[in-house]
């Protein structure tokens, strides 16, 4: 790819099966596709960066849906590997706001086959901003060593570096999650933590002004830390730390929707807003995701986002 990227991502895909009613009585499932550095990918794509996305697919009959929707979104998928292994699966179900089931599919598929022959160093070289979590991590030790690698080859060659814990109990124990995190931190430029799941379960920390500027000193340029109890998101930037409410609390769906702000927040940095002014982008972002059903799909596109921003509706 000729162009320039603005942000990488590393990690899984999945489909996605949801219902608005519940999973044992739901006749119907609405098929798209998930997995949290994709949703990422997509948020900033959609806002009007330039995205790659570094995964592999499995060579089933999911095959041609995954790669035909990432190109028609605009996705570079020139990294994207084929796999024999079979693509994974969730199936997600909101019959009610107070009711949510979500089931996973995703032992031993594809994209745990990543690793440090799909990082391509000129292709991270030809970017702004590589981004991973840790549920690309908890893939396998191939995946992991993929994310670290990335990560190194980015802090030596001046592309700034994004990462989100995303801790999971689901999908990963407290003590690998914390040596993931120890993996990649020091080659970190922008930190993403939930003060629900991530401060505590990896830092040990509730307190957010000791969680900063632990992080801080930890050379960690940037932080947004997410809290659902304070209902806002906290911005360590430059000796200052920010409060911005969430955008809303009127939500449906709160699925993949940090990953979301995530992909807003990069997109806002790498397009010259201020990390304050990017967190309260992201916040629209991730709120109008969250006002339906599923991961991807009700990610907005950037003229209602921009709109909202710039206070015209």
């Amino acid at each position: 790819m000729d162009q320039k990227l603005d942000i990488i991502t590393i990690g899984e895909s999945l489909i996605e099966l949801s219902t608005d009613q519940t999973i044992s009585s739901a006749e119907c499932l609405h098929k798209y596709y998930g997995g949290d550095a994709l949703a990422t990918a997509v948020a900033a794509l959609r806002a009007g960066s330039n995205v790659g996305f570094i995964t592999r697919v499995g060579n089933d009959s999911f095959k041609e849906f995954l790669l035909d929707s990432w190109q028609n979104e605009g996705l570079d998928i020139s990294q994207v590997k084929l796999s024999n292994e079979p693509n994974g699966f969730y199936f997600i179900a909101r019959p009610s706001i107070h009711e949510k089931e979500v089931v996973y599919y995703r032992k031993k598929i594809a994209p745990s086959r990543l690793s440090l022959e799909d990082i391509s160093p000129e292709y991270i070289k030809n970017s702004k901003v590589i981004y991973a979590s840790g549920v690309t991590q908890s893939l396998s030790i191939s995946a992991d060593e993929a994310v670290s690698h990335a990560f190194k080859i980015a802090k030596e060659n001046g592309v700034t570096t994004a990462y989100d814990p995303n801790y999971f109990s689901q999908i990963i124990n407290q003590e690998d999650a914390r040596e993931d995190f120890n993996h990649v931190i020091d080659n970190t430029d922008i930190l993403f933590m939930s003060a629900k799941h991530d401060t505590v379960n990896i830092l040990e920390l509730d307190s957010v002004e000791n969680i900063i500027k632990k992080l801080w000193d930890m050379g960690v340029g940037i932080i947004v830390i997410k809290s659902s109890e304070k209902g806002g998101y906290y911005t360590g930037y430059n000796g200052n730390i920010t409060f911005t409410e969430f955008y809303t609390h009127d939500v449906v769906d709160t699925t993949c929707s940090g990953d979301v702000f995530n992909g807003a927040f990069l997109h806002a940095i790498t397009h010259g807003f201020s990390p304050v002014e990017a967190t309260k982008f992201a916040s629209i972002t991730a709120g109008l995701q969250a006002k339906e059903v599923g991961a991807i799909k009700p990610i907005p596109f950037k003229d209602q986002v921009y709109k909202i921003y710039r206070g015209e509706i």
